[in-house]
């Protein structure tokens, strides 16, 4: 069986084992691989180009801000795939087009990088990943 464990209350203690980052800003891959290391995950940063939505993850961090990032969150989404994105504040929008596609969170960049830590290990306290509240 291929995928990702589903997230339930038996997850709730353990981090993501595999995060998968459509994230090519240098200064933000620096940032997620320093959040990474400190939870204590595995990170593998991949282009656009590169997403399948077979591959095993526990969890997909997307920046919204790259082109075709909306397409790769939404087709991972729909494979079941645990998808955090981010993108502008102001560019309300496509966060509210990635909430569409079915994204489990979607967050401004500040936010996102203020909670990229907790965000790494793995769902809230009742087992379930939390869906931000459209906009």
């Amino acid at each position: 069986m291929s995928g990702p464990p589903a997230a339930g209350p038996g997850a709730a203690s353990s981090p993501p084992r595999v995060v998968l980052a459509i994230v090519t800003d240098l200064m933000d891959r620096s940032k997620v691989s320093a959040a990474a290391q400190g939870a204590g995950v595995a990170v593998t940063f991949i282009p656009v180009s590169r997403v399948d939505p077979a591959a095993a993850a526990d969890l997909v961090l997307v920046d919204l801000s790259r082109p075709g990032a909306l397409d790769a969150a939404a087709l991972l989404a729909t494979a079941g795939r645990v998808v955090i994105a981010f993108g502008s504040h102001v560019d309300t929008e496509v966060l509210a087009a990635a909430r569409a596609v079915g994204c489990h969170q979607v967050l401004a960049r500040s936010v996102f990088f203020a909670r990229l830590p907790a965000l790494l290990g793995g769902p809230s306290p009742d087992g379930e990943i939390e869906t931000d509240p459209p906009a």
